[in-house]
């Protein structure tokens, strides 16, 4: 392969250098030539060159830093959500819901099914959409809207973004983090600009320029990772704050189905939105559905877009996810929130009884965050301690030190030894309050 770019017009000297790139001719770290040394090395005008560039640039294949002139990037690495638990420790950190909570597969679970042969339609199960649409109304209060289904939230967001936003666009986030959103938007290209939790939800930030946000994920209830639940109050000011702008809001609202806070309704934002939720929180990965409803154009053109890939979901997993969806039942689903709620609340009261204070006190969810001096030494003491915790530095944009602790995996009679051997811990490594 040729070592150096080729081509006469901006298209074709793009190309040459994504396929170098692509390649890992030019690995990551690798200086590009400057406009003007490139432009007299093809015999083009620099302006050629530039649009080169400004391609690349657009679509995230190299990167522009001051004086470090265009160089290419360090390449994202797939996100794995499930970290590696060393061999002998509680596993408190990869985030995973509580597997002894979902449902049984029954033996008629695939009674009446048949597999599908059909390709000409989309695909929606008309019972699971009824279903949907009726948990939407009478949980949610939203009606007579558009829905459809897709794969999970982050795919959801993802789609959301894809359609409003162009590079460089900048998004509005809460810090802490849900982690895969962050990933995202650096994959995308967009900035994200963080707004800081308190008790009440995401606050609203005086220096935020607003009309100059493109988009804004707000988690309505059990927001990852503090458990933080939006208060009335706070919801309707971000529906005031919001509303007068051109700015698209996605509502993660991902506990849905096993919250036992309200959901302070839709009606007042002005502005676009999309409200999404899934099923993997109480059914799991394997019957995941992840459904997306909206009030504008956003929610059109995802289908549109889905329509040309995808075209539908599983028809098979349509199928199990409303059997036993049904089978659990709002008891099934109260006894699933219950635990959760049980050990979140036993664990946050036995820190208490140390004097240890976290966000989301009053919180759902199945996490803890947990504000630390040093996060290191905090996983590393917690570790010798047989738990297994997250380090919180990739969660927040803020850098404020903190772990994560996910509860699925905690039973009820140890919350107590692992408040005892946080205590320990913040002792051993400089003890911090929230």
């Amino acid at each position: 392969m040729e070592l150096k770019p080729k081509g006469s017009t901006a298209v074709n000297i793009a190309q040459s250098i994504s396929s170098l790139i692509r390649e890992e001719v030019w690995p990551a770290g690798h200086r590009l030539p400057t406009v003007r040394h490139l432009a007299s090395e093809l015999g083009v005008n620099p302006n050629t060159v530039s649009a080169a560039y400004k391609q690349l640039r657009d679509a995230g294949i190299i990167a522009t830093d001051g004086r470090r002139g265009s160089f290419v990037p360090e390449k994202t690495e797939i996100l794995h959500t499930e970290s590696a638990i060393p061999q002998g420790l509680t596993d408190l950190a990869s985030g995973n819901v509580d597997k002894r909570l979902l449902p049984e597969l029954l033996p008629d679970l695939l009674d009446g099914y048949h597999l599908a042969a059909d390709v000409g339609n989309h695909g929606d199960n008309p019972e699971l959409m009824a279903f949907i649409r009726n948990w939407l109304a009478e949980n949610i209060g939203i009606r007579d809207k558009d829905v459809m289904l897709l794969s999970g939230s982050l795919d959801i967001i993802e789609r959301a973004l894809n359609q409003r936003c162009m590079p460089g666009d900048r998004v509005l986030v809460e810090t802490p983090c849900w982690l895969p959103l962050l990933a995202l938007l650096e994959n995308l290209r967009l900035e994200a600009v963080p707004v800081e939790m308190d008790e009440d939800g995401a606050i609203i930030a005086s220096q935020v320029d607003f009309s100059r946000i493109a988009a804004a994920v707000l988690t309505a209830r059990a927001h990852s990772p503090t458990g933080i639940c939006y208060s009335k109050t706070r919801w309707q000011a971000w529906q005031r704050t919001l509303s007068p702008h051109n700015t698209l809001l996605i509502v993660d609202d991902h506990w849905g189905p096993l919250s036992r806070h309200p959901f302070h309704g839709m009606d007042g934002f002005q502005n676009e939105w999309i409200y999404s939720t899934s099923t993997s929180k109480f059914l799991g990965t394997d019957a995941r559905i992840a459904i997306a409803t909206g009030n504008g154009n956003t929610l059109k053109a995802m289908k549109k877009r889905f329509s040309l890939g995808p075209r539908w979901i599983s028809k098979l997993l349509q199928h199990i996810t409303l059997k036993l969806w049904r089978q659990l039942g709002s008891d099934g689903l109260n006894a699933i929130s219950e635990s959760y709620q049980a050990r979140r609340d036993h664990l946050i009261n036995c820190l208490l009884q140390h004097g240890i204070h976290i966000p989301g006190k009053h919180g759902e969810g199945q996490h803890i965050w947990l504000p630390v001096r040093n996060e290191s030494q905090a996983v590393q003491f917690l570790a010798a301690r047989g738990w297994a915790v997250q380090s919180g530095a990739s969660f927040n944009l803020t850098k404020q030190p903190a772990v994560r602790i996910t509860i699925g995996n905690l039973d009820f009679e140890d919350c107590a030894v692992l408040a005892d051997d946080i205590a320990y811990t913040l002792n051993a490594v400089g003890k911090t309050f929230y």
